[in-house]
């Protein structure tokens, strides 16, 4: 989860913490029921939990103690590059803050010992962004299948948006160039005229006034995606043998 960039010992923590705690009235005292440290003042009870790098054996360490009281923080060295230890830590931090755990940074350079309190164990709002909630429902409903596979990496991941340009693609193959209005008609949805138009993977290519067509890039790139293809292709087909049954005009 957390890189380990420095090399004190868990040891060197301890003092610099209790001396912040002893500052502001507190009673501290090391390894008490398996704390690292409590600071005790009245009926207030602080457990800090010490390591030498942020990771997930400290989170859990930390959820543990949050049974004795909801005061839990976890302390560990001040990284030497804080904008690249944030970006590293960012989920780990992110974590913290929704089990309601606080995050201290610790300097012990010789002479100058300093204790950072990046965020306090206060109580995490839970609120869903809306706008992610709903892009994810619809993202759900416009594919037409489940075409990727869960826990993959480094392969094309089929989007929605993917899954409608192949479906436009794959019209285009069988039938030609067509215009937008044509290839609705077909079932390639609203969104058809800003797929062709934006054309973010250069499949498509306008070859007159209103009129798009396969680019040879296109071609090649429906062989990677066989089961859509023959999806939508069979489609295609069903649709032609159809309308071959029943001419217009004939009576039901």
């Amino acid at each position: 989860m957390a890189s380990r960039s420095t090399s004190e010992r868990e040891t060197d923590l301890c003092a610099p913490v209790r001396d912040y705690l002893t500052a502001q009235g507190y009673t501290v005292r090391s390894e008490v029921h398996n704390c690292d440290v409590v600071a005790v003042k009245g009926e207030d009870v602080i457990v800090v939990e010490l390591k030498r790098a942020l990771n997930l054996a400290l989170i859990v360490q930390a959820a543990e103690r949050q049974r004795i009281t909801d005061s839990v923080y976890v302390a560990v060295p001040r990284p030497s590059n804080m904008r690249v230890w944030n970006r590293q830590t960012k989920g780990a931090q992110h974590i913290l803050r929704r089990l309601e755990i606080g995050l201290v940074l610790v300097s012990t350079r010789a002479g100058r010992p300093a204790v950072d309190v990046l965020f306090h164990p206060l109580p995490f709002q839970r609120q869903k962004r809306k706008s992610r909630h709903r892009a994810v429902i619809s993202e759900v409903h416009n594919r037409t299948a489940d075409f990727n596979e869960g826990g993959s990496c480094r392969r094309k991941l089929v989007t929605a948006y993917r899954e409608s340009a192949i479906r436009i693609a794959c019209c285009l193959c069988e039938r030609g160039p067509m215009s937008p209005k044509d290839l609705r008609a077909l079932g390639t949805g609203d969104k058809t005229l800003s797929i062709l138009r934006g054309n973010v993977y250069s499949w498509f290519e306008r070859v007159s006034h209103g009129v798009y067509a396969l680019t040879s890039t296109g071609a090649k790139e429906l062989s990677a995606y066989p089961e859509l293809v023959e999806h939508y292709t069979g489609l295609l087909l069903t649709s032609e043998a159809s309308c071959r049954e029943t001419p217009p005009g004939s009576a039901p």
